[in-house]
């Protein structure tokens, strides 16, 4: 019978987080090149643990959603879920529905609110 310890799934754990984290820098250092010229790798994977975390205390958790919330940092700025300029994002974010939804919605007004800039 196959033992797994509780050092291996810490591994397995970690291993999965510096996959995201590679494939997020990957994401934004395509998509958003200018804000990540002025970070520095170590710089740009903190901002990546950061949007993770404020995500999660929104339940946002899916991959996909996670990595959504963190282009919406690159566009708005590291904490514009709590700016009071960008008061719909808190709005939203404070919602309890469907996260996926949320994700959605909050995409949704961003794509808006820079239409009217």
């Amino acid at each position: 019978m196959l033992v797994i310890r509780q050092q291996q799934m810490a591994a397995f754990a970690q291993a999965a987080v510096k996959s995201f984290d590679d494939r997020v820098v990957i994401h934004l250092n395509k998509f958003f090149p200018e804000q990540c010229g002025t970070l520095g790798e170590p710089q740009l994977r903190e901002f990546i643990r950061y949007g993770v975390e404020r995500a999660n205390t929104y339940g946002i958790v899916a991959e996909r959603d996670v990595c959504k919330y963190i282009d919406l940092m690159a566009v708005f700025g590291r904490d514009f879920d709590t700016d009071p300029r960008l008061r719909w994002a808190g709005v939203i974010l404070g919602t309890k529905q469907n996260f996926g939804a949320n994700i959605q919605h909050l995409i949704a007004a961003a794509q808006d609110h820079l239409r009217r800039l």
